[in-house]
């Protein structure tokens, strides 16, 4: 396999990547979020980042055999060698978006853990100041047997 294929192959499977982080995005903006698609999504990226990691792994044992220093180095000197420096820096590019997206979406992910977070505590602090004890009665009838034995 060539050093050009793997890259086209690379962006290829990076392109994926964007799209399903802008997926994920796009559901963590609606007001009801729905788990099921956001867990398909999360498991889509999984599968695609192992993907993606073999490719890489791939790419770099091929330049490290042909003789070229391990880094970005080293890909770069590879990829001029092999007349398709501009498939890798359109790579790099498409790097760069994915890992702001990424960033972006673990904001985006954050804060809506916050607000449920604040959520949670809400009502947890209604729940402490319910009027019923622990027997099902309100505090008022429980005051009146109090009062009255």
């Amino acid at each position: 396999m060539s050093l050009a294929s793997l890259l086209t192959d690379q962006q290829q499977r990076v392109d994926t990547l964007i799209s399903l982080l802008s997926n994920e995005q796009n559901l963590l903006t609606q007001g009801d979020i729905d788990g099921d698609a956001l867990a398909d999504v999360a498991h889509q990226k999984q599968q695609l980042l192992v993907e993606l990691e073999r490719i890489e792994n791939l790419r770099r044992n091929i330049q490290e055999r042909l003789g070229y220093e391990s880094g970005a180095l080293g890909a770069k000197s590879a990829a001029q060698d092999a007349n398709c420096i501009d498939l890798w820096q359109r790579l790099l590019e498409k790097s760069e978006r994915a890992a702001r997206l990424n960033a972006l979406t673990g904001q985006m992910l954050s804060l809506r853990m916050q607000h449920n977070q604040q959520m949670l505590d809400y009502i947890r602090q209604i729940a402490e100041k319910t009027l019923y004890t622990s027997t099902g009665r309100n505090m008022a009838q429980s005051g009146k047997i109090n009062a009255s034995a």
